[in-house]
């Protein structure tokens, strides 16, 4: 229950507002033909952006236990490529809300939450979303 609240007050504490930003660019990266390998990649993430609490952004290579495209070297390039392209400013907007949750008391779990994303922003191919076992808010 505590996962379902946590996620309905992240929609209004920039969640909405960057799960839009990323959808944005994966059309944008669709739009320009060269940049469908990221698209997948923005959606998934932009799927989790809206509702992020109780799961988590691993690296595919966990998960299969061997490399794929996005997890071996082809992946770092494509990574550097997107840093360049757009994480950089989807990293800015999710700093941007972390620090005005940060500001406020009741802000501070969803300012963690936003900091994480930018870092997600500045990789994210090879990784993807799952359960998160640990989280304290699946108990």
């Amino acid at each position: 229950m505590l996962k379902i609240i946590m996620n309905i007050l992240w929609l209004f504490l920039g969640g909405l507002q960057m799960a839009l930003g990323w959808l944005i660019a994966g059309i944008i990266m669709i739009i320009s033909i060269v940049g469908i390998p990221w698209a997948r990649s923005c959606f998934v993430i932009a799927k989790f952006t809206l509702w992020p609490f109780g799961k988590e952004v691993v690296n595919r290579y966990d998960i299969n236990g061997c490399h794929d495209i996005g997890t071996g070297c082809l992946g770092v390039v494509g990574n550097i490529i997107w840093f360049v392209v757009a994480g950089l400013w989807l990293a800015i907007g999710h700093l941007f809300f972390a620090f005005a949750n940060f500001i406020t008391i009741i802000g501070i779990p969803f300012g963690f939450q936003h900091l994480k994303l930018a870092v997600i922003c500045l990789a994210p191919i090879g990784k993807t979303v799952a359960d998160d076992p640990n989280s304290l808010l699946n108990r």
